[in-house]
């Protein structure tokens, strides 16, 4: 192997482990590229709360006003939320005062494409892996508030996030291991 063969690799490895990131096309990649710039910043309560996905003490977690453009493919991160009374969703859906089965294909957006409301009721289009599936918006994932009650004890929903119940999943056939943090795109109807 060549000495530049060589410096190419070293460099390479070196981008990856300074980036991690960028392997295989991650959902944590997708999260940090956006046209959208934290707003401001909250910080974690005094006291924990007992959940894996709730704030930690002390720790600052960033807000968001805006979220990346729409577009006829809105590039997203797709998470799993449980919509129905004592769920990790928190309070009833913002749209309609109500909680939601997960067998319904509902999701919450991000506080800017929730756009304060103007998406309630109206369905968008989700797509990956080849498949597409409707589902109706009835809440906000909020990017401004969190870490309290109303919120589940979570931190603000990143600016880019389509926080989508069972029923999405099982309809875009992503099930064991890729449920999480999954890469989608997404539009209007």
């Amino acid at each position: 192997m060549s000495t530049a063969s060589l410096l190419a690799l070293a460099l390479a490895g070196l981008v990856l482990v300074t980036f991690p990131g960028l392997c295989a096309g991650t959902a944590t990649a997708h999260r940090h590229f956006t046209d959208c710039h934290p707003s401001g910043t909250l910080e974690g309560p005094s006291t924990g709360h007992v959940c894996g996905e709730c704030c930690k003490p002390g720790h600052v977690y960033p807000k968001y006003r805006c979220s990346p453009p729409v577009t006829a493919s809105t590039k997203a991160v797709m998470t799993l939320n449980n919509f129905e009374e004592g769920g990790d969703g928190g309070d009833p859906s913002e749209c309609d005062g109500k909680y939601h089965y997960n067998t319904e294909r509902v999701v919450a957006l991000s506080t800017g494409w929730y756009a304060k409301g103007k998406r309630c009721g109206k369905n968008i289009r989700i797509s990956s892996k080849g498949r597409s599936v409707l589902a109706k918006v009835v809440d906000e994932c909020d990017s401004l508030h969190g870490c309290d009650k109303p919120h589940a004890f979570q931190p603000p929903c990143e600016p880019n996030i389509v926080d989508a119940s069972q029923a999405v999943w099982d309809a875009l056939d992503i099930t064991g291991d890729e449920v999480g943090d999954y890469p989608i795109t997404w539009s209007d109807v």
